[in-house]
Parts: C-alpha cells; structure tokens; sequence
C-alpha cells in the first residue's frame, strides 16, 4: 500500500531542493495518486503556487472537473487560509497533515473548513511524520538564517 504521506513529503524536499519553502501535497482519488503539487513561489514569483493549489489545479485538469468530491489530500504543512478556502472550493473530502502550523490560523481554517456559506465540509486531521516534516521545515530555515547572516558578514 502507498504511503501518501510518505509521497507527499517527497514533494516537499524537491521544493526544499529547489529554494523553495518545503511544502508538498498529494491528491489521492480511488485509492490513487491523481496530483502531485509543491511550492513554486519563488520559481514563478506568484504568491498564489503553494503546494495545495499546484495539486488541485492537476487534479481539476485530470478529472476535467473543478468539484474533487471524495478526494484526499495529504499536506506536510497545515494549510493555510488560502489553501483551505480553495480546498473547500474543490469540494476535497479530507485534509491529513503532518506538521502542524504554528501561526494563530487555525480558528480560521476551522471556520473556512465548516462554513455553510461554502456549502461543504472538510475533515482536518493530523497524520503521521509530524517530526519529519517539522524538521524539513526548521532546517530549511534555519539554512536561510545561516546564508543570509554570513552574506552579512562580508
């Protein structure tokens, strides 16, 4: 059996590779993988590209449908608010994450996830490899605090 998680956080460390803060998701459609997404944002300098929305822009294009009714998406990062509202758009069944956001969010994402006016509900839940994706997270800014302090000292 895949381990979607596991797929998702693969997503992650290309982003990370790339300069890109390493968030990676999957959207799992009948028991398969129907989109891979990652951050993009500093590549295509568009604030909009996190890892949620490239996936469910390949997920619409693969299910010629905007409406992913009965899909999982698998994040390493709790979603934003951004990524919550277009997650509850796109009708997506469920939400697993690993590594939990530390911003005030949260009560948001809650209120965007049962909203009526969305006329939708996505279920929130923590997964597996909270510890792994944390860390991809803190090491990949704990690099940047790193360059950028030694580009200050020279």
């Amino acid at each position: 059996m895949i381990d979607y998680m596991k797929e998702a956080i693969k997503e992650a460390i290309k982003a990370g590779k790339k300069g890109e803060i390493p968030v990676g998701a999957v959207i799992v459609y009948n028991g398969k993988i129907i989109a891979r997404g990652r951050n993009k944002r500093e590549k295509t300098q568009n604030a909009l590209l996190h890892a949620e929305i490239v996936a469910i822009n390949k997920a619409c294009k693969k299910l010629h449908s905007w409406r992913l009714e009965n899909a999982d998406i698998y994040v390493t990062l709790e979603p934003c608010p951004m990524c919550a509202g277009a997650i509850s758009n796109a009708r997506i069944k469920r939400v697993f994450y690993s590594a939990s956001d530390n911003s005030d969010s949260r009560e948001i994402i809650d209120k965007i996830f049962s909203s009526t006016r969305l006329n939708h509900k996505v279920e929130l839940i923590q997964g597996e490899y909270q510890t792994e994706s944390s860390k991809l997270l803190s090491d990949f800014f704990k690099s940047k605090r790193l360059s950028r302090k030694n580009k200050n000292a020279v």
